[in-house]
C-alpha cells in the first residue's frame, strides 16, 4: 500500500507542476526567471519549516547536511537556471519532451548505479509514456526554431539534474524525513538563487507587482513549491525513483488540459490518445513488481 501511495503522490506532484507552468509563463512578462525562481523556492520553504517544526520530524544528520545541501543546490538552483535556460532556445513542446527523458535516464542511471534492477516492464512502460507524450505534443513539435537542438540538450541536462537527485536523495530522506530534507534542500537552492538574483538586480521590477503577480508568486510558493516537492520527497521515501520518476511525463498532459480549460484550446485527438499511453506506461511501470511478489508468496505458501 506504502508504495501505491508513492506512486500517487509523484503524479499528483508532477500534475501540479503542469499547473506551474501557467504562473510561471504569466510571471515570466513581469520578472526574470531567477527571480521567478526565488520567490518559488523561497516562499516555499517559509511555508514548509514551520510545519516540519510543528511535526517535530527529523532532520538530516550533520553527516548528511553536505550531501543534503549539495542535492538542493543541484535541484533547486541548477534545475530551473537550466530549465529557463533551455526554453530561450526551443519550444514549449519540445521542452516538456526533452524533459520526459527523466524516466528513461532514471532507470539507466539507478541500473548502473545498483539502485533498482531494471526490467523489461518498467523499460517498457518507460518508452510508453515517453511517447504518449510526443504523440499529445505532435501538432507542436513541428514549428521549432534554428538551433532549437541547444534548447534541448539543456532541458535533458537539467532531467539529468532531476535524475541524480531522485537517486541520491532517496536514503538521505528516509533517514530524516520528507518534509524536513525537502525543507533543507530546498533553502540550499533558494539562496543561491536569491543571491544571484541580487546581483543581477532581477527583483527591481517587483516594485511594481499588482495583485495578479503577487498571487502567481505565492501560487508558485504554495503549490509549485512547498506541496509539489514534499510529494516528490514523499513519493521517493516510499517507492523507487524510476517510479517517481516516470510520473514526469504527466506534467506536459496537465498542462495541455489546463490550456483547453482556461485559453479554451481544442482537446485534439492525439491529446486523448497521449494521455491514454501515459497513464498506461505508468501502469506497466509501477506494477513491475507485483506479479514476482505474488509469485514469491505463492511459491513460499507451498508444503
Amino acid at each position: 500500500m506504502g508504495e501505491v501511495l508513492g506512486v500517487l503522490a509523484a503524479v499528483l506532484s508532477s500534475a501540479l507542476g503542469g499547473t506551474s507552468i501557467g504562473a510561471t509563463r504569466y510571471l515570466v512578462t513581469s520578472i526574470d526567471p531567477l527571480a521567478i525562481g526565488s520567490f518559488r523556492f523561497g516562499i516555499g520553504v517559509l511555508l514548509l519549516l514551520p510545519l516540519a517544526l510543528l511535526r517535530g520530524d527529523r532532520w538530516p544528520a550533520r553527516g548528511d547536511w553536505a550531501a543534503a545541501i549539495g542535492l538542493g543546490i543541484l535541484f533547486f538552483a541548477l534545475f530551473p537556471i537550466l530549465f529557463n535556460a533551455s526554453l530561450i532556445f526551443t519550444t514549449a513542446a519540445r521542452g516538456a519532451l526533452a524533459l520526459s527523458t527523466l524516466p528513461l535516464l532514471t532507470l539507466v542511471i539507478g541500473a548502473a548505479l545498483g539502485s533498482e534492477a531494471l526490467t523489461w516492464r518498467m523499460s517498457i512502460g518507460v518508452v510508453v509514456a515517453t511517447s504518449g507524450v510526443a504523440v499529445a505534443l505532435r501538432t507542436d513539435l513541428s514549428s521549432a526554431p534554428s538551433g532549437a537542438w541547444r534548447g534541448d540538450l539543456l532541458m535533458m541536462a537539467a532531467a539529468l539534474c532531476m535524475a541524480l537527485y531522485g537517486i541520491w536523495s532517496k536514503p538521505l530522506i528516509r533517514r530524516s524525513g520528507p518534509i524536513a530534507f525537502t525543507t533543507m534542500s530546498m533553502a540550499a537552492g533558494a539562496v543561491c538563487l536569491i543571491l544571484l538574483s541580487c546581483f543581477r538586480g532581477s527583483f527591481a521590477p517587483v516594485a511594481g507587482f499588482g495583485a495578479p503577480q503577487w498571487l502567481a508568486a505565492l501560487y508558485l510558493g504554495a503549490f509549485g513549491a512547498a506541496l509539489t516537492f514534499y510529494l516528490w520527497a514523499f513519493a521517493l521515501e516510499r517507492t523507487t525513483p524510476t517510479r517517481v520518476a516516470i510520473s514526469v511525463t504527466v506534467n506536459p498532459i496537465t498542462a495541455s488540459l489546463v490550456g483547453a480549460w482556461l485559453l479554451h484550446e481544442p482537446l485534439r485527438w492525439n491529446l486523448v490518445a497521449g494521455i491514454v499511453a501515459v497513464f498506461a506506461g505508468i501502469w506497466l511501470a509501477t506494477t513491475s513488481g507485483q506479479h514476482v511478489r505474488a509469485a514469491g508468496i505463492s511459491a513460499s505458501s507451498r508444503p
